[in-house]
């Protein structure tokens, strides 16, 4: 345990210290909302009738949280290995799972500010979000969201051995997999052959759960679907986190 605070105290201390990293992590998803918010204001999808907003809000929102997590954990990891603070910390009593623990502590606390901060700008009137009853079912849908990709992140930190290396490889699966999975796009306007291959994309999964939760564009049923779906991908990634991971690049 005391490795634990030990470490997560630090991970806090070095974001909060990052400040140009710190204020993208919370401004660019909320950029987004406000160029699409704007651009689709009172407009709505011929598809379903539904507000481009009900799209929008949940689908940009699943995104910057999966972003953060995934780059977070994935530059932390690459950075420690490269500069022999993982083999220190090898030296030590500190099991993996204090490593990890201590990111996955982070991610959560960043998640949830984003989305309180994203939420609050969505409802302003300018945008006109209106949320469902059920938007608290969004908060465990967010543990098992942030989860998911905080596992892919650690997977391609695992494997990268520069920066540039892990903004290249976090990009090419989160930027198409955004479109694919309905975050900058309804996924109701897209073909069919695009919206059955979405399935097999966490973000996907992510994007259905909030949207039922927040706007109520599903039921329990959904959110169920939802969150076994990102359970099944926290096992995947995890599985292969673990397996993948190394605390030097001379082993």
């Amino acid at each position: 345990m005391s490795a634990y605070t030990a470490l997560r105290g630090a991970g806090y201390l070095a974001y909060t210290r990052d400040r140009t990293t710190l204020f993208f992590t919370f401004a660019f998803p909320l950029l987004f909302l406000v160029v699409f918010g704007l651009i689709f204001s009172g407009q709505d999808v011929e598809e379903s009738g539904r507000p481009y907003i009900s799209y929008i809000a949940p689908g940009v929102l699943s995104w910057g949280v999966a972003n953060a997590a995934v780059f977070g954990v994935a530059f932390m990891l690459m950075q420690w290995r490269r500069d022999d603070i993982l083999r220190l910390i090898r030296m030590t009593p500190a099991p993996l799972l204090a490593v990890l623990g201590s990111r996955f502590t982070l991610a959560l606390g960043v998640g949830a500010v984003q989305a309180v901060l994203f939420v609050a700008v969505a409802m302003l009137p300018a945008f006109g979000l209106r949320l469902d009853g059920g938007w608290p079912l969004a908060v465990p849908l967010l543990v098992l969201g942030i989860t998911a990709f905080l596992a892919l992140g650690a997977v391609v930190g695992s494997f990268t051995t520069t920066p540039e290396a892990v903004a290249a490889v976090a990009n090419c699966l989160m930027v198409p997999m955004a479109f694919l999975s309905g975050s900058f796009y309804p996924l109701d306007a897209m073909p069919g052959w695009m919206q059955t291959l979405s399935w097999v994309l966490p973000l996907r999964h992510l994007n259905d759960g909030l949207s039922a939760a927040l706007t109520g564009s599903g039921g329990t049923g959904d959110m169920a679907l939802a969150a076994g779906g990102l359970a099944v991908f926290c096992a995947v990634f995890g599985v292969l986190a673990v397996r993948s991971f190394r605390w030097s690049d001379r082993t």
